[in-house]
């Protein structure tokens, strides 16, 4: 999860850098489709097949996580960015909810307190705000938070069912892919020029890395100890931040990443010790 949370931190910086140039509509586009291209290529190359007996579950993961990612760039035109992110990230949180009430997970209060630790530094480091007349839109961050969760427990379902990883991916970037090419028909197309490609590419690469380390945690890992480190994203962005864009810090904003790495650490301390699957 802390490879995928890097990585996710490098998608967030490219597609920054893309910004000025597509719109979030076309950025999601050309995330999946390049992060498709990559997937098959070592699906071909791993030999594993694309047919599966799971393609409710497979549909279900992809459009909630599809109208998830649409919601929460929706939400980074409209809102502060730091409201966005905060609301995006109650996933985790709706995620523990879930797996409780959906998959049957025993409550485990010590690992909770540690989740909720983490989305509090997350709080902190981002301090978000949110005016009255942006309810509405931050209702839909809260929509995006939730069926991102939904989409979570859906891959922690999928690897309880004995789907490879890679497959999962797959499913989720074709239903991204087509999803969003749907989107941006009535938008604005910007052209592409060869100068682009390298970003997009990076862009739909990186995504899609961390999308199948993010995908091995979720499968093999204990879930709430996987939500509480993947608060580090936000740990490596407001870094990032810092070096490329000199991007200020305040005290709050440390203490709120010192808050998120003690959640993580606090979740492989707390974690209870059951022997998982692999």
């Amino acid at each position: 999860m802390l490879a995928a949370a890097s990585l996710f931190a490098c998608m967030g910086a490219l597609v920054k850098l893309g910004a000025p140039h597509f719109s979030s509509g076309e950025l999601v586009f050309y995330r999946s489709f390049f992060g498709l291209l990559v997937v098959y290529a070592l699906l071909h190359r791993s030999r594993i097949r694309l047919s599966t007996f799971h393609w409710r579950t497979h549909l279900w993961r992809g459009l909630s996580g599809t109208v998830a990612m649409l919601l929460f760039f929706h939400c980074i035109t409209v809102l502060p960015l730091a409201t966005a992110i905060t609301l995006n990230y109650t996933s985790s949180l709706f995620l523990s909810l879930l797996t409780v009430l959906v998959l049957k997970e025993k409550f485990h209060l010590p690992m909770s307190t540690a989740l909720a630790t983490g989305f509090a530094g997350v709080v902190l480091l981002l301090q978000p705000t949110l005016e009255q007349e942006q309810f509405a839109d931050g209702l839909l961050g809260v929509a995006s938070g939730l069926l991102a969760g939904i989409a979570l427990m859906n891959v922690r379902h999928l690897g309880m069912l004995g789907e490879p990883g890679m497959r999962v991916v797959f499913y989720f970037n074709l239903i991204a892919t087509l999803a969003s090419a749907m989107w941006i028909l009535g938008d604005t197309l910007h052209a592409v020029s060869l100068s682009d490609l390298p970003l997009l590419i990076a862009i739909g690469a990186s995504a899609t890395f961390a999308q199948l380390f993010m995908t091995r945690a979720y499968r093999t890992g204990q879930t709430l100890v996987v939500g509480s480190l993947a608060y580090t994203t936000i740990v490596f962005s407001a870094l990032l931040g810092l070096l490329f864009w000199h991007e200020h810090l305040s005290i709050e904003a440390w203490l709120g990443m010192g808050l998120i790495i003690a959640s993580g650490v606090l979740s492989l301390k707390l974690s209870p010790k059951i022997q998982e699957k692999t």
